[in-house]
C-alpha cells in the first residue's frame, strides 16, 4: 500500500463524505480528484488484481520532421543555433503555446559550425500554433539581441537558462498567477530553479530569490494532490554514501512560494554493485534529467531519460573531456505514478520512445547519435489525441553540427498500453488456457451523486463491468446478469450502462469495479483506460 505524503487519509475521507463533494477519493493512495478519475491499463496500483490478462504497450506514431528548429539563417535570432525542448506546451483557447530555451552564438558566426566557447544558453523563447505542427515565433519585443528586439524571447532576470516548464493553473483565484513557470537559471556556480507568474503567458514576473539554490536540472513541473512538484536530475549519493550517477529526484512546494528542503527519490536506476564503478563519468545507464511527467488528476504519466553513458576521452577532448560528445545516446522510458512523487515502469528497462525510431536531423556523412530529451510539460491530451512533444539533440562534437529541435509523437487519447487476454499457450508453457479474464480496480469512494463509467477499449462487445464493495463483495444490482455493458464496439469513450439503473445510489460509497473480458473471434478485446466521471 502506498502511503500518501502530506495528506491525512481520515481528513480526506471526511471531505469526500461531504454531500456537496463531486470528487473521487482513493484510500490506498490518499489522492482526491474532482470531476474525473482515470484508471489506465498500464497502472498496476489502481488496477491491481488481474486474472489471465497481460499488458501490451502501444507504439506512438512519430512525425519524422521536427516541428520547431533553430533559426540558423538569422543571426539576430535568440535560437540561431538550437531550439532545445527542455520546455512546455499548453493548449489554451484553441491554440498551442510553446516555451523552450534557446541556444545562440555569443558573437556573429556560422550557426552550423559553432564553437563550444561561443555558445549562449537562454533566453526562454515562445512559439504558437493553430494545429500544433506548424509553429510561428512571434515578435514579442522584450529582449534585445545584437541591438534588435524583433524576436520571440521572453524577458527574465537571468542570462543563462536551460529548462522552462509552464502550467496554466486554473485553481489559482488570482488571474495574475494563472500561468506558473519554473525555469532553470545558472547562479554563477550551477543550475538552480527560479519561479515566475503571468496573467497571459507572455509577460512574466519572476520571484526575487531562487526557489532552490542547489543543483537541479529540471524535466517537468505540475500540480498533483495540492502539491507543486518539480522533477529533475541530481548528482548525489548512492547506498553506503558512495557517489551516484544521474538519478531522478523531485522537489516540492505546498503553495508555489515556499520550496521545501530535501528531495524525493522519484525514479532511480540501479547503480553498479562496485562503488568504484559509480558516478556521472562512468559507463553505465543513468537517468537523464529525471522524470518528465504530466498530471492527469489522480495519476501522473511521463518519461525518464534512459541515458546510455559513454565517457569521453581526456586526451582528445580537452574541454569537458569526460563528456562523450559524439558517443552518448538517450532513449525515453515510460513511467507512471499514483502520488505524483514516486514513479515506476510498466515494463522495466523498455525504451518507449527509441532514438532509433525518431532520430535527430542528421549531419550528412556523419553518424552522430541522438539524445532524446523529455518533458512532461510537453505531454497533453487534446481531443482524441495524446500528444507528446519532446526534444531531439544531435550529439555532435561542437563545431561539427550541434543541433537541438522539437519533435512530436502521437497516440490515440490515453492509449499508452492495454490489457488483453493471454494468447493460447505454445510449446512447454504449463497452464490451462482460459478464454476469459478480469481486472479489478482499487477501492474508490464515489462522489455524492455517483458517477458514470466509460471505457477506452476495443471489442467491448465481449466486456462487462461489475461493481463490488471495498472487500470484493459483488453488488447484486450491478453484477452477474445485471453487469454493465456498452453499446459501442470500440472507441475512446464507450459508455457503460447497467440494466438495473445508474450508479447514483452508490454516491458517497467506497466500491471497486471489475472488468471482465471474454474471447472474441472477431478480434482481441483490449482495455486501455477506464474513466469515472462525476454525475
Amino acid at each position: 500500500m502506498m502511503a500518501p505524503l502530506f495528506s491525512h487519509p481520515a481528513a480526506a475521507e471526511s471531505r469526500s463524505a461531504d454531500p456537496a463533494d463531486r470528487g473521487f477519493y482513493f484510500p490506498t493512495t490518499g489522492v482526491h480528484v474532482a470531476g474525473q478519475a482515470v484508471l489506465l491499463a498500464i497502472d498496476d496500483y489502481l488496477l491491481p488484481l488481474r486474472e489471465n490478462v497481460g499488458g501490451y504497450l502501444s507504439t506512438p506514431k512519430y512525425r519524422a520532421q521536427p516541428v520547431v528548429t533553430g533559426s540558423k539563417e538569422n543571426p539576430l535570432a535568440p535560437d540561431q543555433v538550437a531550439s532545445q525542448f527542455y520546455g512546455s506546451v499548453v493548449h489554451d483557447g484553441g491554440k498551442y503555446r510553446m516555451w523552450y530555451y534557446a541556444i545562440a552564438l555569443k558573437e556573429p558566426g556560422d550557426a552550423y559550425r559553432p564553437d563550444v566557447k561561443a555558445l549562449l544558453q537562454g533566453p526562454v523563447c515562445y512559439a504558437e500554433s493553430d494545429d500544433g505542427i506548424a509553429w510561428t515565433k512571434p515578435n514579442l519585443g522584450q529582449v534585445s539581441v545584437r541591438g534588435s528586439t524583433s524576436n520571440n524571447a521572453i524577458a527574465l532576470p537571468d542570462a543563462l537558462i536551460e529548462g522552462v516548464h509552464v502550467i496554466k493553473d486554473e485553481s489559482d483565484p488570482d488571474p495574475q498567477r494563472r500561468f506558473k513557470m519554473v525555469y532553470n537559471p545558472h547562479n554563477g556556480k550551477t543550475w538552480v530553479i527560479r519561479t515566475a507568474t503571468s496573467a497571459d503567458g507572455l509577460h512574466w514576473k519572476a520571484a526575487e530569490k531562487f526557489g532552490i539554490d542547489q543543483f537541479l536540472e529540471t524535466a517537468s513541473f505540475y500540480r498533483f494532490n495540492d502539491l507543486y512538484v518539480v522533477n529533475g536530475q541530481r548528482l548525489t549519493y548512492s547506498d553506503g554514501g558512495h557517489p551516484s550517477g544521474r538519478q531522478g529526484r523531485a522537489v516540492l512546494s505546498p503553495d508555489f512560494n515556499r520550496w521545501l528542503a530535501g528531495d524525493t527519490e522519484a525514479f532511480l536506476l540501479p547503480e553498479p554493485a562496485d562503488p568504484a564503478a559509480r558516478g556521472a563519468h562512468m559507463p553505465y545507464d543513468q537517468v537523464h534529467l529525471g522524470v518528465g511527467a504530466a498530471s492527469f488528476g489522480n495519476v501522473a504519466v511521463g518519461f525518464y531519460g534512459l541515458w546510455h553513458n559513454v565517457p569521453g576521452d581526456e586526451d582528445s577532448q580537452k574541454r569537458w573531456g569526460w563528456f562523450g560528445y559524439g558517443k552518448i545516446s538517450c532513449d525515453l522510458g515510460l513511467v507512471i505514478s499514483n502520488d505524483g512523487l514516486h514513479f515506476r515502469e510498466p515494463v522495466k528497462g523498455r525504451a518507449y520512445i527509441s532514438r532509433m525510431d525518431t532520430p535527430a536531423t542528421p549531419v550528412p556523412g556523419k553518424n552522430y547519435p541522438t539524445i532524446l530529451t523529455q518533458s512532461g510539460n510537453g505531454i497533453l491530451n487534446v481531443g482524441d489525441e495524446t500528444r507528446i512533444y519532446f526534444g531531439r539533440w544531435l550529439n555532435a562534437d561542437y563545431g561539427m553540427g550541434y543541433n537541438g529541435e522539437v519533435a512530436l509523437a502521437v497516440l490515440p487519447r490515453d492509449r499508452w498500453g492495454s490489457v488483453g487476454l493471454y494468447p493460447p499457450p505454445e510449446g512447454a508453457i504449463h497452464y490451462e488456457y482460459q478464454p476469459h479474464g478480469s481486472v479489478w480496480s482499487a477501492p474508490v469512494r464515489l462522489p455524492a451523486g455517483g458517477c458514470r463509467v466509460v471505457l477506452n477499449a476495443d471489442h467491448t462487445r465481449r466486456m462487462s463491468v461489475e461493481v463490488s464493495d471495498a472487500n470484493f463483495g459483488l453488488l447484486e444490482k450491478f453484477s452477474g446478469g445485471q453487469g454493465g455493458k456498452t453499446s459501442s464496439e470500440s472507441g475512446l469513450d464507450c459508455a457503460v450502462a447497467w440494466p438495473g439503473g445508474d450508479l447514483s445510489a452508490l454516491g458517497g460509497k467506497t466500491v471497486r469495479f471489475k472488468i471482465n473480458l471474454e474471447k472474441d473471434d472477431a478480434g482481441d478485446a483490449r482495455l486501455f483506460a477506464i474513466y469515472l466521471r462525476a454525475n
